[in-house]
């Protein structure tokens, strides 16, 4: 099948959690403007970060666990706060670019907002394969510290692509080889029944709503995830692995069957 057809800087940030922490040290230390760790603590995970910390070069100052309860109230922090400068941004035309030159899979949120789904669905992303995760700028929950920390790291690896115009980008994407597959309750076709060997945008839709109009009118097909049980939908971070796990399985039977 075929179709036809820079980068910015966010403001800074702040965020805590072991796995959110170390990622950064392992990827972009360059990034960290301070480290802060609670003063006493012994725990193993927090050991790891004051080792990786002097291998890279960033000093690590000791505070009271007070003090970080101050600076993120009801924030579960784990021990450990980073202050670091701005991500990169990678905006709508990078992403087509980066299509263009051979990204596959792409997961796109139409309306999730609640941080903590943004999260697991970011991880989640990470470990399918995925090489971006797109949501719409007005209609989605933002890149918090509680999504980086739920994203245990994720945040590093998978660019988040915010878009004015879902479905306009949408349409980009297919101009640019990619096959847009929506997941809807009311779908006819299965989930399991699409060519998802292809390059592929999964686009998933918030509960309860599902997917708007024009994004659903956006995409190439419509799919159910077939369900035998009583309840009516799944969370949409486990409907999300359950989608880029199917993409996994296809594309690892094709890679199979072309060995030998």
């Amino acid at each position: 099948m075929s179709r036809s057809g820079g980068k910015g800087r966010s403001r800074g940030e702040a965020f805590g959690g072991i796995h959110a922490v170390a990622s950064l040290l392992e990827r972009a230390p360059e990034r960290i403007k301070s480290l802060q760790l609670a003063r006493g603590e012994v725990d193993a995970s927090l050991q790891r970060i004051l080792e990786r910390a002097g291998t890279r070069g960033v000093a690590v100052e000791r505070v009271a666990r007070e003090r970080l309860d101050q600076q993120h109230p009801g924030f579960q922090h784990q021990g450990v706060i980073v202050h670091c400068t701005p991500r990169p941004v990678v905006d709508e035309r990078e992403l087509r670019q980066r299509v263009e030159a051979g990204l596959d899979l792409v997961l796109v949120l139409d309306g999730v907002t609640d941080p903590h789904n943004l999260g697991a669905c970011l991880r989640t992303a990470d470990a399918a394969g995925a090489g971006a995760l797109v949501v719409p700028r007005h209609h989605s929950a933002p890149l918090t510290p509680a999504a980086i920390k739920v994203a245990s790291g994720a945040a590093e690896t998978v660019p988040v692509v915010s878009v004015g115009n879902l479905a306009r980008t949408l349409a980009a994407l297919k101009e640019a080889g990619m096959w847009a597959t929506g997941l809807d309750g009311e779908a006819q076709q299965a989930l399991y029944d699409v060519d998802l060997r292809i390059p592929a945008a999964i686009v998933m839709g918030a509960e309860g709503e599902g997917l708007r109009r024009l994004t659903r009118e956006a995409c190439d097909h419509l799919a159910h995830i077939p369900m035998v049980g009583t309840v009516e939908s799944l969370n949409v971070s486990v409907a999300t692995g359950v989608s880029l796990f199917e993409v996994r399985r296809q594309r690892r039977v094709v890679t199979a069957g072309n060995i030998g």
